[in-house]
Formats: structure tokens, C-alpha cells, sequence
């Protein structure tokens, strides 16, 4: 299964934690929906790749946003502040996938119109089928809006 356009499903994970970006992108591997995951190590790297400017021109629109919390240079909730004032982002449904279990925080997140807030399991086995089950749900289930290339 692919997206809606008949290509693989373009996901933006961002995440500094080389272990979780090495467990999602086998998550995604393993699973049954054609994605390219494009990893973004910190919050100023994501917004480059959002925005398409400098080296990330010609970066495809995701069609989510995997968004970590902590995150160097500008944090998760940063991002998303951002992304969801810019009328050219504000439709890419962002996840919150974080190891922050705080009230505190979900309740920011989703003030700020995070689109679901999950907080990563500890076990390596649990977190990849949570990736899973987000991958299916989001890019199977969920009907995405239509965005241009």
C-alpha cells in the first residue's frame, strides 16, 4: 500500500536518539505501507526540511511528522508551534512520539494542535509495534488532505 498519490508515504521523523531512529525506521520496514522515513536530528534541521530551504529544497511535504519533545536547538513543541502558524504546514498532522509522559506536557502538545501525543515504550519490542500501529492508523485508516508536491 502507498499513499494517496500512488508513491510511497513520505514520513518526517525527528529525533536525536540514533537508537529510536534505528527502531522506527525498522518499524516501518517491517510493516505493510510503502514509506521513505527522512530523519531530522534536531528542531532547526526539521523546519529547514519543512520549509524547504537550504539543502532540503527539493525535500519532499511529508505526509506526517513523527516529533520528538526533546530535542537540540529548538525543541518538539517549538516545531509544532511553528508548523501549525504557517499556512503552507498547518495540515501535516504531527505525532507526538516522546518519551515525556507529563500531563503537563500532553496537555501543552494538544493546546498547540498536536494531531496525537504517544509516549515511546521503554521496550524496544513494544515501541516498534507502537510504530506499527501509529504507521497503520495514519497512513491507512486516517484520510489525509491532499497537499502539493
Amino acid at each position: 500500500m502507498s499513499n494517496r498519490r500512488g508513491e510511497p508515504a513520505d514520513v518526517l521523523l525527528v529525533e536525536d536518539n540514533p537508537g529510536d531512529v534505528r527502531l522506527t525506521q525498522e518499524a516501518f520496514r517491517e510493516g505493510r505501507i510503502q514509506t521513505t522515513i527522512h530523519v531530522a536530528t534536531d528542531g532547526v534541521e526539521a523546519m529547514k526540511f519543512l520549509e524547504q530551504t537550504g539543502e532540503y529544497a527539493d525535500a519532499p511535504r511529508p505526509d506526517i511528522v513523527l516529533l520528538d519533545l526533546n530535542l537540540p536547538r529548538k525543541n518538539g513543541d517549538e516545531v509544532l508551534e511553528e508548523m501549525k502558524a504557517d499556512p503552507e504546514l498547518d495540515h501535516i498532522p504531527v505525532i507526538v512520539l516522546t518519551s515525556s509522559a507529563a500531563e503537563e506536557d500532553v496537555a501543552k502538545l494538544y493546546d498547540c494542535n498536536a494531531n496525537a501525543y504517544l509516549t515511546k515504550p521503554v521496550d524496544p519490542d513494544e515501541f516498534i509495534e507502537t510504530v506499527r500501529t501509529l504507521e497503520e492508523f495514519w497512513l491507512s485508516v486516517v484520510r489525509l488532505p491532499q497537499h502539493d508536491a
